[in-house]
């Protein structure tokens, strides 16, 4: 099988390499917020949106013009890479995955990327791009597979590079049994076979620490040194925020899917269940500050990047995840399948009213998620308000019954 992988490196540019990286940045910047203002010109006139080759085209047309010629000094495909994205963007608010593209800030997720061009020297720690040369770069680890591309990128006042590499690996045979995990907030995740993980509360953490420099920065004359570097100060809280994030993720989503050959998750909206409670002018929400403490816990956990990471490395490991609806998983009795709001009376302790049956809400959500996945393979059920729909079998499975 084909493995994808990403290596992501810090880079040590020179002074000359990080102005240009910051002029290629700043180059795709402008190419991108130019074709979306061109995009939304032409359907404020009533004409259809123009597709990656015609934008290539005007691309073409605004390196020519005299006072864009600077665009000849960036890469061709970083700035045609600038043009995929935008289009991706539109594609992913069409099938209704994210908003309307935005307009790019400056210093708010500078990049460019290569689609190909790039040379690595793992033994002298050094990459190659494009009207960059050579750059050093942390070889922090080593890099497996042929290069494809690389996405450089300017964070906190660093630069990094992510190199995705191709590989033909074996197809590698799943290890251990099938799970069911139940995500929370009191415990990050709960496994049906009663272990837990502790949540990491990254955010609560740094909170109190990350209001003070905020503070600190509102203080400031806006744009000036001095508030520069409050940003910065800022700016470095929430990257160690993230990175603190990040690495519990990856390493509980390797322990669990190196262990496990089935993964079954509820299938959570984490969108919805983190809106804001505070309404409108006409009607105000209720528990608006309770709803907002919620939420901001809920963030903290990651829990859709913990299940997108689940699911490419159990693919990884020879196992794969199946995603069940969430509805009645912590209300419904493993025991008796006695299903009431009343079973579960505190956030932590789960009592069935029928059979008296009792263990922590957690590990019962787990149970029945492990229960509900396996429906799931075995004939597709879907849940709808608590009840079970099984799939009618296939004309070839009623043939050989037959």
């Amino acid at each position: 099988m084909q493995r994808l992988q990403a290596y992501r490196f810090e880079l040590q540019p020179n002074g000359k390499q990080q102005r240009q990286m910051r002029r290629f940045a700043g180059s795709c910047r402008f190419v991108y917020n130019k074709a979306l203002a061109l995009q939304q010109e032409r359907h404020k006139a009533g004409e259809k949106n123009l597709g990656y080759a015609a934008l290539c085209k005007a691309l073409t047309e605004w390196k020519a013009q005299p006072q864009t010629l600077w665009l000849s000094e960036t890469p061709s495909q970083t700035l045609q890479q600038a043009l995929k994205n935008l289009e991706r963007a539109y594609k992913n608010f069409f099938e209704k995955r994210a908003d309307f593209p935005r307009f790019k800030k400056k210093g708010m997720g500078d990049s460019f990327r290569y689609p190909q061009g790039v040379k690595l020297d793992q033994g002298n720690s050094r990459v190659f791009l494009p009207k960059l040369g050579w750059l050093r770069y942390r070889n922090s680890r080593g890099v497996l597979g042929e290069v494809k591309n690389a996405t450089v990128s300017h964070s906190c006042g660093k630069w990094f590079v992510s190199i995705q590499t191709e590989r033909e690996v074996d197809q590698p045979l799943p290890q251990g049994e099938a799970v069911g995990i139940d995500m929370g907030i009191a415990r990050f995740a709960t496994l049906s076979d009663g272990s837990y993980l502790d949540p990491l509360n990254s955010f609560k953490k740094h909170q109190q620490r990350l209001a003070r420099y905020q503070r600190a920065m509102s203080r400031k004359v806006k744009f000036s040194n001095n508030w520069k570097k409050a940003k910065t100060n800022v700016q470095r809280i929430h990257t160690r925020i993230a990175n603190a994030r990040k690495d519990f993720l990856h390493k509980a989503s390797c322990q669990i899917s190196q262990n496990h050959a089935m993964i079954a998750i509820e299938d959570l909206r984490i969108r919805n269940m983190s809106k804001s409670a505070r309404g409108n002018s006409e009607q105000h929400g209720k528990m608006v500050k309770q709803k907002s403490g919620l939420n901001r816990s809920i963030l903290d956990q990651g829990w859709f990047e913990f299940r997108r990471q689940l699911e490419y490395k159990s693919a990884w490991n020879g196992g794969f995840v199946v995603a069940v609806p969430p509805q009645y998983t912590s209300q419904t009795c493993p025991c008796c399948g006695h299903v009431s709001k009343d079973n579960r009376q505190t956030q932590a302790r789960f009592e069935c009213v029928d059979c008296g049956f009792e263990e922590n809400a957690d590990l019962v959500g787990a149970i029945n998620i492990l229960a509900r996945g396996h429906r799931v393979l075995a004939c597709g059920e879907t849940v709808q308000s608590g009840r079970s729909v099984k799939q009618e079998p296939a004309e070839a499975t009623q043939a050989i019954a037959a």
